[in-house]
């Protein structure tokens, strides 16, 4: 008889310090490598684009790879995330961790079959079931941005907008941004 080790927040604790990325999903431990220097590169782009209408507006806050806690076996750090003011103070605890689904995830696509599944499978899931309004995948390889929103309890993948289209969302009035712009100056050449 095998059993399989369900992996909960305390393993994460115990981790080494060694700069990988772990995450547990349903129980299941996944490892990421340090991202390229393009998938940080395009996140701090989004970043900078979500903060400076964030700010503009107050409406909210982005965050940068922020703990998420849903649960002892779902705890992840997804790229970026963005919360609204109003629903700010009921999710982070005293642990400097987001204990509820934000609004909006975003998760650049770093290489590898295992990386994109991860984030088109296992987190689309996650999100989906823990109540996630906006998911946002990027590849910075494509230049593309799929954009899923909450439609009966589920997150669907509404559109996949390319580089000559603007990026714009119900959650987020008035925010717009040409998709080229998060790709401009890429550091490494593709």
């Amino acid at each position: 008889m095998s059993t399989t080790m369900r992996w909960v927040s305390a393993d994460l604790a115990a981790m080494p310090d060694d700069g990988k990325r772990y995450e547990i999903i349903d129980g299941e431990l996944h490892m990421s490598r340090q991202p390229h220097l393009n998938h940080q590169y395009v996140s701090g782009r989004f970043f900078v684009e979500l903060y400076g209408w964030s700010n503009a507006n107050d409406r909210g806050s982005v965050f940068f790879a922020p703990g998420v806690i849903f649960a002892d076996d779902d705890d992840v750090a997804p790229d970026l995330v963005w919360v609204s003011k109003a629903r700010l103070g009921g999710i982070v605890q005293a642990d400097g961790r987001i204990h509820a689904a934000p609004e909006l995830v975003v998760e650049v696509l770093s290489p590898g079959s295992a990386n994109e599944r991860r984030d088109r499978e296992a987190k689309l899931k996650l999100y989906s079931r823990r109540g996630v309004v906006e998911y946002w995948i990027v590849s910075w390889q494509a230049r593309q941005v799929e954009v899923y929103r909450r439609d009966n309890a589920r997150l669907h993948l509404v559109e996949t907008l390319h580089e000559h289209d603007v990026l714009e969302s119900p959650l987020l009035p008035d925010f717009s941004c040409q998709v080229a712009c998060f790709f401009e100056g890429m550091p490494v050449p593709e």
